[in-house]
């Protein structure tokens, strides 16, 4: 039996140390597992059973991957004949960030847009969580929209569904998606045509 003196066993632990690849961040891992449905649509429906959020209940609710590159996932979300809103979904460090690009019809921004926050802790098991940042408290309060300053996003993404997720006190709103049956994909969000 040969012995290894113990400096060069250490030696040789440091080595392949060194040698390990390294993991990917997490934000890396949900930006590819959002971008691979990239082109598709689907539908879904919200989940949440607050009766304020009967008009939106009421309506088919559908999203549409419509770009994706390495840094950046961007989700229209379509509200019946609504096409205001897109989800803009962007690496941050070791993190992500959740924007929400509002538009009127012909285009022009909403009064409330690009408002969200990004990830205080790394996303894990498909799930990123999204406390509002200065930038949507600042403009929440200069919109009259003081209760939304705590509010916090959720989108987490399994084989099966994507669910999207509001919470502030007193207050949850969720909607989730069958990623399992693609749909049509619908017109352009305004803005975008």
């Amino acid at each position: 039996m040969k012995l290894i003196h113990a400096s060069a066993a250490l030696g040789l632990i440091s080595l392949a140390a060194c040698s390990a690849p390294q993991s990917a961040p997490a934000s890396d891992d949900m930006l590819a597992a959002l971008s691979q449905y990239c082109g598709q649509a689907f539908e879904g429906a919200v989940t949440s059973d607050d009766p304020r959020d009967a008009d939106w209940a009421s309506e088919v609710l559908t999203i549409h991957f419509r770009q994706c590159s390495d840094d950046e996932v961007r989700i229209p979300l379509h509200v019946g004949e609504n096409r205001s809103r897109t989800w803009i979904i962007s690496r941050q460090g070791d993190g992500l960030r959740l924007q929400h690009d509002h538009r009127h019809e012909d285009g022009s921004d909403d009064a409330v847009t690009m408002y969200g926050g990004s990830t205080v802790t790394p996303p894990a098991n498909g799930r990123a969580q999204f406390p509002a940042d200065q930038f949507s408290k600042d403009l929440f309060e200069r919109e009259g929209l003081a209760v939304s300053v705590t509010n916090v996003w959720t989108i987490a993404l399994t084989d099966t569904a994507l669910t999207y997720a509001l919470d502030r006190p007193e207050r949850h709103f969720e909607v989730s998606f069958d990623m399992t049956r693609p749909v049509d994909v619908p017109p352009a969000p305004w803005g975008f045509e």
